[in-house]
């Protein structure tokens, strides 16, 4: 049986982020590794997500379970999402840096008001507050934090609309307001409010509340935590830490509701759990004929065949054009959104057959990948890149079909302005580093 080794790289282009996976098919024998994840998270909202220092509480929550959250925060008390549109702070820390995740979360009673006043009061101030994360990095998920209805209700708003006179009547607003905004805006939401719901109905002696009846206690500002962690991650929060002064039992019934609420309604809530593959198989062979077959569900596919050639095709055919057995590195990038894997195998073709070579060609393991930063893109005239080191190497840009169209020593800056209109595939390399592969698109 076939002995086959294959690496695969998925990052979250902007910000570098990378995960190396091995994956070592061994006599039918498939083992993947667990990787761990680095997020980078503002948070824009108020006191219900500065309470309990909740963004640190989230960050010891991850790093409990072998995962990274570096975070950065706005959280004014009572402030609106009118108020950060306009917010100095607010709109320079949106600039500061390319987010993975912005969390907004509105004035705890505003989105619970009637819909037309939400429509008007605060829908407005979502979409600008949308348009600017989006402007700062396109590749930003914005995820927008579901607060809770008040212990008894909204008394001081009770007599102007009755559903906010009963906690229950506060929350299925407030749960119709944020999942409108999460769908509108294409927005991931973070059901926060539903979980507290659940743990109300399930675990009554669970208190939640602070003294005041709206804001969180520890365990509330922990159930927050835990929330945000298996929304942005993807992972059980079961087992994670618990700070001093919540009993084992209690943060054992938080995070499994955490976990059947999220993952139970993962569509409602907006939250794409989908892994992005790289699968490279060989579906047939005739002599130097190669059709290769990518069962991996992507928006666009890129080979390189390894002779100059490629093509942009899921289950692309290719002929070799030698009479005599060679060796080539076939690589396939796909892309979905913004991420994007790399896979890569050394094949040898012969005259009358085809064989896979058992020996990886790829860098040691303990080499390190390249934290390449290539913007902007689309691009017009030029593109920069950027690294800590800036060592010598070398780009190539490859248009759809696979051919070299262009190839120069790694620059800060690289002229593009020969280039047509089109997408293309940017392959820059330090020495010594694994290669970064982007898709490069020519606006102009």
């Amino acid at each position: 049986m076939l002995n086959l080794s294959i690496f695969i790289c998925t990052m979250k282009t902007h910000n570098m982020r990378v995960i190396y996976i091995l994956l070592l098919l061994l006599l039918g024998n498939t083992y993947q590794g667990n990787a761990q994840t680095h997020y980078k998270v503002l948070f824009l909202g108020n006191s219900y997500t500065q309470y309990n220092s909740m963004p640190n509480l989230t960050a010891s929550i991850a790093a409990s379970l072998g995962d990274t959250l570096t975070h950065d925060q706005n959280t004014p008390g009572g402030y609106t999402f009118e108020g950060h549109n306009t917010n100095s702070t607010s709109l320079s820390k949106i600039n500061a840096d390319n987010w993975d995740y912005v969390v907004l979360q509105e004035q705890s009673q505003k989105p619970s008001f009637p819909p037309g006043q939400v429509a008007t009061e605060t829908y407005p101030f979502a979409d600008s507050l949308n348009r600017k994360i989006k402007a700062n990095d396109s590749c930003t998920t914005v995820m927008f934090y579901m607060t809770w209805g008040r212990k008894n209700g909204d008394a001081s708003n009770c007599s102007f609309y009755p559903p906010l006179c009963t906690y229950e009547g506060m929350q299925q607003r407030l749960r119709e307001s944020y999942l409108e905004m999460g769908q509108t805006h294409n927005a991931e939401v973070a059901p926060i409010g539903m979980v507290w719901k659940a743990v109300r109905d399930s675990f009554s002696g669970i208190e939640l509340y602070n003294a005041d009846q709206s804001h969180p206690n520890l365990a509330g500002s922990y159930l927050v935590a835990c929330t945000f962690y298996s929304s942005m991650y993807h992972k059980s929060c079961i087992g994670a830490f618990v700070p001093t002064g919540i009993s084992a039992g209690d943060a054992l019934n938080i995070q499994q509701t955490v976990d059947r609420v999220v993952f139970d309604s993962l569509s409602l809530w907006g939250i794409d759990t989908t892994t992005l593959t790289a699968q490279i198989d060989i579906v047939d062979q005739d002599s130097n004929i190669v059709t290769f077959n990518s069962p991996s569900l992507a928006d666009e596919y890129y080979w390189l065949f390894g002779d100059g050639s490629g093509s942009p095709l899921q289950n692309p055919t290719h002929t070799y054009q030698t009479d005599s057995t060679a060796t080539y590195q076939v690589s396939l990038t796909t892309f979905k959104g913004c991420e994007s894997v790399v896979s890569n195998y050394t094949i040898t073709v012969e005259v009358d057959t085809i064989v896979e070579d058992t020996t990886t060609s790829l860098l040691p393991l303990n080499d390190h990948l390249s934290s390449i930063l290539i913007y902007p893109t689309p691009a017009n005239d030029k593109i920069y890149l950027q690294t800590q080191t800036m060592l010598y190497g070398s780009v190539q840009i490859y248009n759809v079909n696979g051919k070299l169209v262009m190839e120069l020593p790694l620059n800060p800056t690289i002229d593009v302005s020969g280039l047509e209109n089109g997408t293309y595939i940017l392959v820059a390399t330090e020495i010594g580093k694994r290669p970064v592969t982007k898709k490069l698109i020519i606006i102009k």
